[in-house]
């Protein structure tokens, strides 16, 4: 991995810990508080205690499977059955989620991050700021009792 953190490195979750307090210079605790009490005061804040609680949760899956898989494996036989098989792929699946959402947490954490600085980022900016959809997400409703515009069915028919 980069930024510090190897692939030997047991303490993904502990190490980027780390650097969350130090960037905002308080607790995990604290942060996690302030930005309960205030979430639109700083949205880097309410980014990065957002996905630090979706990374530990991902490591306590991730913890979880490998406890799983080792009792499965030292009741097995020389050969590995397909049940193990499976919790050998939860725990790949697991390590995955995990990193993923540990690249997150880096990604918000690095104020010079690859997309923070262009004009996709001044947009995600302004578009942060909104309180809802831009425009309408379904469609509206309409009595059961309403049927359907026969230009649609027209419409329809000549696609066929």
């Amino acid at each position: 991995m980069i930024d510090g953190i190897s692939d030997e490195s047991a303490d993904v979750v502990g190490v980027l810990t780390e650097r969350i307090e130090a960037r905002f210079d308080m607790g995990m605790d604290q942060l996690k508080a302030a930005v309960a009490a205030a979430p639109t005061a700083n949205p880097d804040a309410t980014d990065v205690v957002k996905w630090h609680g979706l990374l530990v949760e991902a490591q306590s899956v991730l913890e979880r499977a490998e406890d799983d898989l080792l009792a499965a494996l030292q009741t097995q036989p020389s050969e590995v059955d397909d049940p193990t098989m499976g919790l050998a792929h939860r725990v790949n699946a697991a390590v995955t989620a995990r990193d993923g959402r540990a690249m997150v947490v880096r990604w918000l954490l690095d104020p010079d991050a690859p997309g923070k600085k262009d004009l996709a980022a001044e947009r995600l900016a302004r578009l942060r700021s909104r309180s809802g959809p831009a425009v309408q997400t379904s469609a509206p409703n309409r009595p059961a009792s309403t049927a359907a515009p026969a230009s649609a069915w027209r419409s329809a028919r000549s696609a066929r």
